[in-house]
Formats: structure tokens, C-alpha cells, sequence
């Protein structure tokens, strides 16, 4: 593939960018790293639960370092990049959705959690759609925020570059990614002039609720991947991004 794909990837600034930068790397795209995440820990742990719901590699490797353990409780992962962290954390994964989202794992959860209590352990931007469906499932939902997701000092690169033309690509990994590239365009004083430049590349979203904020700001979202991975979403992006030529 041509090294003309300048995808932007904004994934928190720690070995998941390292990692998104190789695989663009492998797929024959030129990395534009712009972390729209930096993760600030809240020091709290999971509230007792027969059922405890983890949303994030991030979530697993604050509790463990706390020494945290899930005990008794049925160990749910909303997707496989969780899970993995929690068995490498040495617990048993009981519960993985097959729809990566809050919605499946909502889906996957409701037969089994009327009248006990579940535990959600996550980010301060959770989305809704998890805690309410699980308490219309008949759940008691206790929540606690491990971590607060804020914008990197700084951040805004991939916007200077989207309103310049100079963006093939953009790959946003949740809502907050695109808001976090929204505000530091606006900062710059060059938010339309981003979101024009982005509706003239490829806009990679990871899933529906991701895709539905990005339209909701004026962002065509041109791939949204079967599968709610990074790996899923940089290769259907890479790929339909690519020049196709004709011999």
C-alpha cells in the first residue's frame, strides 16, 4: 500500500499509540501519532459485586497494580484486549460478550443479573448505555470511576494537518477522541476548517456510539469495522484509503 495514507491515530500515550503506530507502520501507512487521551488515576477500587464488569485494558492494569481481586464475583470483559489484560493479571475472565460494546455486553449480561448486584468499573466517561441497561435488566449497578480521561497538553497536530488537506485518514477509537480533536482544533481557531479536511480523507470509527458522535459534529464517517478492534478499524481505514492503480 502507498506510503501517501497519512493516517492519524489517537490512542493514549503509552504502548497501545507504540503499538497503533507499528501496525499502520506494517500496513503500509504513514503514522500521524496525536494522543487525544492522557489517563489521571482515581485510586479507587471495585465496590463488591457478584457480578464485576471491566470496560478497558487500562481499568485492569490500575486494579492490579492496586493488588485488587475479583474473588468470587463473575468476571465480565467487555472485549478481547480486556480480557487478555485481565488473564495476564492472573484472574478468570467468566464473561465476554460477543458484540464488543456496552450494548452487547448488555445484551450478553441482562438473562442472568435480575436481582443481583453488579459492580462497573471504568472511566468517567462511561457511557450510559451500560449502567441503565443493566438496571433495566432488573440489576442493582453500583459504579466506580478508576480513572478520569482527560486531553494531553499539546494534542492537536492531526488537526493543523486535516485542515491543511494533509490527512488521508483518521481513525477515532471513542466519542471522547473525536471531541478531544474537536476541542483542540477549536483551540487553534480552525474547527471547521478540520472537520472539512476530515470529510475529504477517511474516517475510521471503532463502533456505532464513536461513528454517532462524530456525525453528530458534521463528520462523515466513511468505515465503521465488523469487529470493535484497533486492528479491525486501521486495516478497513489503511485499506479504503489506499490509491488504487491500474497497470
Amino acid at each position: 500500500m502507498s506510503q501517501q495514507v497519512r493516517a492519524a491515530v489517537f490512542r493514549p500515550d503509552d504502548d497501545r499509540i507504540e503499538r497503533a503506530v507499528e501496525l499502520l507502520d506494517s500496513l503500509g501507512a504513514t503514522p500521524v501519532p496525536d494522543p487525544m487521551l492522557a489517563i489521571e488515576p482515581t485510586g479507587a477500587t471495585p465496590e463488591p459485586g457478584a457480578f464485576v464488569v471491566l470496560t478497558s485494558k487500562t481499568g485492569v492494569e490500575l486494579l492490579d497494580e492496586a493488588g485488587w481481586e475479583p474473588g468470587d464475583a463473575v468476571l465480565c470483559c467487555i472485549g478481547p484486549a480486556t480480557a487478555d489484560a485481565a488473564r495476564e493479571a492472573g484472574w478468570t475472565v467468566d464473561r465476554v460478550p460477543d458484540e464488543y460494546t456496552s450494548a452487547g455486553l448488555v445484551d450478553h449480561l441482562a438473562p442472568d443479573v435480575d436481582g443481583a448486584t453488579v459492580e462497573v468499573a471504568r472511566s468517567d466517561h462511561g457511557s450510559p448505555v451500560l449502567t441503565e441497561g443493566l438496571r433495566d435488566a432488573g440489576a442493582d449497578v453500583h459504579e466506580t470511576v478508576l480513572y478520569r480521561l482527560v486531553r494531553p497538553e499539546g494534542a492537536g497536530k492531526s488537526a493543523e494537518m486535516a485542515a491543511a488537506g494533509d490527512l488521508e485518514a483518521a481513525l477515532f477509537t471513542s466519542s471522547l477522541t473525536v471531541e478531544h480533536f474537536l476541542d483542540a482544533a477549536a483551540e487553534r481557531g480552525i474547527r471547521e476548517e478540520a472537520i472539512a479536511g476530515l470529510n475529504d480523507a477517511v474516517v475510521g470509527a471503532i463502533g456505532p456510539p464513536t461513528r454517532d458522535t462524530a456525525e453528530s459534529h458534521g463528520i462523515d464517517v466513511t468505515v465503521v469495522p465488523d469487529e470493535a478492534t484497533f486492528e479491525a478499524l486501521a486495516v478497513a481505514a489503511v485499506e479504503t484509503a489506499a490509491p488504487t492503480y491500474h497497470e
